[in-house]
């Protein structure tokens, strides 16, 4: 995670420094984001927590979003990432929630969205929500990826 390290060590700095704070929800990152986050010492001045909300029962227990809340939205989607993002910051009272969504592989999912296939999205001071495809069947290498690429949407959004 030598990569991951050094983008969670800046993004640390930056968030100490500004006095903010993040929550974090991620599905088929499994838990990479907040591991990530966490490496960093000093992180409990800006990390208030995250949840690996993989499955729809995880969706319900731990960011209490019933299925009402969801009707008409694909989990892999940015509408959807952007609920989870604004969740986990209103939950946690966090200055940003960021959130993850898709398919590590080495298949899709069963919305037809391919292996490497994710949704990112950040909610605070502004928002922002991205689609990533890797076009990569290999479930690690996708997880470091989303990884990489919710904390790069989330150091652009500090900036």
């Amino acid at each position: 995670m030598t990569d991951l390290d050094a983008i969670a060590a800046e993004l640390g700095e930056r968030l100490k420094a500004r006095g903010e704070t993040v929550a974090v929800a991620e599905s088929s990152s499994g838990g990479l984001i907040s591991a990530a986050l966490l490496g960093v010492p000093g992180a409990s001045k800006y990390y208030l927590g995250g949840a690996v909300v993989y499955t729809g029962k995880a969706r319900m227990v731990l960011m209490d979003l019933p299925r009402e809340a969801v009707a008409g939205m694909r989990s892999a989607s940015e509408p959807y990432a952007l609920l989870l993002a604004r969740t986990a910051r209103e939950r946690f009272g966090a200055t940003w929630g960021l959130s993850e969504t898709g398919a590590a592989g080495p298949t899709g999912n069963g919305y037809g969205d391919a292996a490497g296939h994710t949704c990112i999205a950040i909610s605070g001071p502004v928002e922002m929500a991205v689609t990533l495809e890797t076009g990569e069947s290999d479930r690690a290498a996708n997880m470091t990826a989303f990884t990489a690429a919710a904390l790069d949407l989330l150091k652009r959004a500090v900036e």
